[in-house]
């Protein structure tokens, strides 16, 4: 998977994708989550500490190769992002309060991701000096994921009908970029891929089914609304693989490849759980709407 597409484009295009969730950023959609503040704590809580206890169960009772391992808990630990708020809207989630996590999550990975990656790594790979993040890897890790959000955000806040302008181009720059990407690695690596699949194809369905049901299930045993519900499910669902994928293919960040399989994978497979999963609330709306009608 290693090439100038993965190693530059990547990072270039996640770039890109931070810049344009920033400039549909502002101050007040972090101050947001004072409106929903049970099911902000109920996502945040298992993004943060559930889903990477979950995922780390999965891959123990899956054997997975090591470094497998570390992609898997690389992927749990990344944050969602723009496909999650796409996929509220579709399918009738509370977007603003996507937008809210997206934000909040975004800015605890600097933190939470570096902390997951190298425990993994440490528990997995016995020695991880050389795989870990270290300190001015986190660095990186901030300036990939925050520094263009922060850009965006400045840019929504002085010069608003510039980022109202800028918004749509971006969304399409960061599409075009990512798809070349992934067409270039699927091509580079088409006689790897039913392997890959074979590899991580049971845990990263499974770690997509059980995100996607814990982020919906949680807030509505707990009394959140279905529409606060369904963008939780989303938010929690749908991980950033962009970014785990650059994290491990980068030269300066983790450099190997094979842990970036777990996030390549799912972001195929994510696509399809998550319609699923959205047309399956969806229906269950209309049926108990139905029945109450009767």
């Amino acid at each position: 998977m290693n090439s100038t597409l993965t190693t530059v484009g990547l990072p270039i295009a996640l770039g890109i994708i931070m810049l344009g969730l920033g400039l549909g950023l502002t101050v007040a959609d972090f101050r947001r989550v004072l409106s929903f503040p049970k099911a902000a704590l109920i996502a945040l809580g298992c993004q943060v500490l559930l889903l990477p206890a979950l995922c780390f169960g999965l891959v123990v009772a899956l054997d997975l190769a090591p470094a497998l391992a570390v992609g898997m808990m690389l992927l749990a630990a990344s944050p969602g992002g723009t496909t999650a708020n796409l996929y509220s809207h579709l399918f009738g989630g509370h977007v603003a309060l996507n937008v809210t996590l997206t934000a909040i999550n975004s800015v605890l990975a600097v933190v939470t991701l570096p902390i997951v990656v190298n425990l993994s790594a440490a528990h997995f790979l016995g020695d991880a000096g050389s795989l870990g993040l270290q300190f001015d890897k986190v660095l990186q890790v901030f300036a990939i994921v925050l520094v263009p959000v922060a850009i965006g955000m400045l840019v929504r806040a002085r010069f608003p009908q510039l980022a109202d302008r800028l918004t749509k181009p971006v969304k399409i720059l960061s599409v075009v970029v990512l798809v070349a990407v992934i067409i270039g690695t699927v091509l580079k690596e088409r006689d790897n891929i039913a392997d890959y699949f074979v590899a991580v194809g049971v845990a990263v369905l499974v770690f997509n089914v059980v995100s996607l049901a814990v982020g919906y299930g949680a807030p509505r045993l707990t009394g959140v609304g279905r529409r606060e519900s369904i963008a939780v499910g989303m938010e929690i669902g749908i991980h950033n693989s962009t970014l785990a994928i650059a994290v491990a293919v980068s030269p300066a960040l983790l450099n190997n490849t094979e842990m970036a399989i777990p996030a390549a994978v799912y972001g195929i497979v994510m696509f399809f759980t998550a319609a699923a999963f959205g047309f399956l609330v969806t229906r269950r709306r209309e049926r108990a709407v139905a029945a109450s009608e009767l």
